[in-house]
């Protein structure tokens, strides 16, 4: 009995060494902070231009003459009776589908995107994006550097030294 008990002690020192050595070995260096950093202010650059192009889209429509008559039929939309209520045109059914339409891709461009930057090496790679996810989720204080390295890329304006 005596036995197990050391045998089991001892291995379960040796599991722990293994994982702290493999934890050592994960940490994230100021490197990989700097490229997540600048992957995800790349991305909400990416996302923040297509939200502009957007709101133009609506603004600018002739056919429905800007924002308010957009979320009138956005209110509206599905309900042929409501559409009818507040007599939505043909053409500005168009125009809405047209601008939901181009909102609705918005999601898949972003993730291929995002998806683009995390694979391609010389921007993230896919190892470095796991790595520093994972110390993310395990280190507040890597979190809240990485959130601050992208405020400063924001600010200065960094995100756009590449694109894909």
């Amino acid at each position: 009995m005596k036995r197990v008990f050391v045998l089991a002690f001892l291995l379960l020192g040796i599991f722990s060494v293994q994982s702290f050595a493999q934890e050592a070995s994960e940490e994230v260096t100021e490197e990989e902070m700097v490229k997540y950093a600048a992957m995800e202010a790349k991305v909400q650059a990416y996302i923040q231009d297509k939200q502009t192009t957007m709101e133009e889209m609506i603004k600018n429509n002739e056919v429905l003459g800007g924002g308010a008559r957009y979320n009138e039929i956005k209110g509206a939309w599905g309900n042929d009776e409501k559409l009818a209520e507040i007599e939505a045109t043909d053409e500005e059914k168009a125009a809405f589908e047209e601008i939901q339409n181009y909102i609705d891709s918005i999601g898949d461009e972003v993730k291929e995107y995002m998806t683009g930057l995390i694979m391609d090496k010389e921007v993230l790679g896919a190892a470095t994006y796991n790595k520093v996810r994972k110390a993310m989720s395990a280190d507040p204080a890597v979190k809240e550097k990485i959130n601050s390295l992208i405020t400063e890329m924001k600010e200065s304006g960094e995100e756009e030294g590449v694109a894909l």
